[in-house]
């Protein structure tokens, strides 16, 4: 006896949609270019192997049972899905992957990355797109290890494998804000690494799946409350529960209203090169989507967005 699956075929689907649009079975037989006998041999084959009954016979139309009325519904969704396979299949085989993985580091302007996420498949296109958040080296780890196509912000180490391609988004700067109800905001400037120690540090943690991973701005020995992106970061300092370094297009905004306090540090100021990166496949070229991508970044004022992010909390 034949399974649910060696009989629900696209073939069989679509003639039991053909007798539901028909209305009968002779109409459905005329329209296959079956005899009738064929058809009703057809479906009875695949109400034996489903163990129900798809259609009311006792009338001169063929009406679809309960059983009936859910199979055709789902004929309609298997059948279009089908096609939709078959379309993507034949539009990869012309160079569009069929996923692109990007990383996007906390620091990116993500209303940024959502337009061009809008852009890209307003295109239609057959590539599935994933988003994938990461922080400090756990971006460009996100490709190292395969697990993204491209990285957008990624901090570059020393003796980068030259299969890896970048080129700079741009600097970052930032600068060193607290609550103006915080201790730090009150005392006299620059601030000592002996006076900063003495007071909790708001720090992102990197992303990077094994290992330490990065740490920036700390020092040996403070108080740490750890985050897990840079919108996190920026609400707890807020909220007065520690200090640290934000981006400076991030804290403006509250810099200016008075809910930050801009303190100078004599540590060195931070200004962190960003990146765009990918893998470098000497044997091909990009496929579409990635190289839809690279066009994008190659933008000036994409570039400068992206590195403007703004969070209102």
């Amino acid at each position: 006896m034949q399974t649910p699956r060696d009989i629900l075929t696209p073939e069989a689907l679509s003639m039991l949609q053909t007798i539901g649009q028909t209305g009968s079975f002779a109409a459905a037989a005329r329209t296959l270019g079956l005899v009738p006998s064929a058809l009703t041999y057809r479906v009875r084959q695949i109400e034996d192997a489903l163990d129900v009954l798809l259609f009311d016979r006792r009338s001169k139309n063929a009406q679809p049972t309960a059983a009936g009325q859910e199979l055709l519904r789902e004929a309609a969704r298997l059948l279009s899905d089908v096609d939709a396979v078959a379309n993507r299949v034949k539009r990869v085989a012309t160079g569009w992957e069929a996923v692109l993985t990007v990383a996007v580091d906390s620091i990116m302007a993500r209303n940024v990355v959502m337009e061009l996420c809008e852009a890209f498949l307003a295109l239609n296109p057959p590539t599935r797109l994933r988003l994938r958040h990461e922080t400090l080296s756990g971006t460009l780890n996100a490709l190292t290890s395969g697990q993204a196509d491209l990285a957008l912000g990624a901090l570059l180490p020393t003796g980068l494998s030259p299969d890896i391609a970048h080129l700079p988004l741009g600097p970052v700067a930032f600068v060193f804000a607290v609550a103006p109800h915080h201790p730090l905001a009150s005392l006299p400037e620059p601030l000592s690494d002996d006076v900063l120690q003495q007071h909790r540090a708001v720090a992102v943690a990197d992303s990077v799946p094994r290992g330490t991973g990065l740490t920036v701005g700390l020092l040996e020995g403070q108080d740490v409350f750890t985050v897990p992106d840079m919108a996190s970061k920026l609400e707890a300092q807020l909220r007065g529960l520690g200090g640290g370094f934000l981006p400076l297009s991030m804290a403006q905004p509250h810099l200016s209203s008075g809910r930050l306090v801009a303190k100078e540090v004599i540590r060195t100021q931070r200004i962190g090169e960003t990146h765009y990166a990918w893998r470098n496949t000497r044997k091909a070229a990009p496929g579409k989507a990635l190289q839809w991508w690279l066009d994008q970044l190659q933008n000036e004022t994409t570039q400068r967005a992206l590195l403007q992010p703004q969070y209102r909390v």
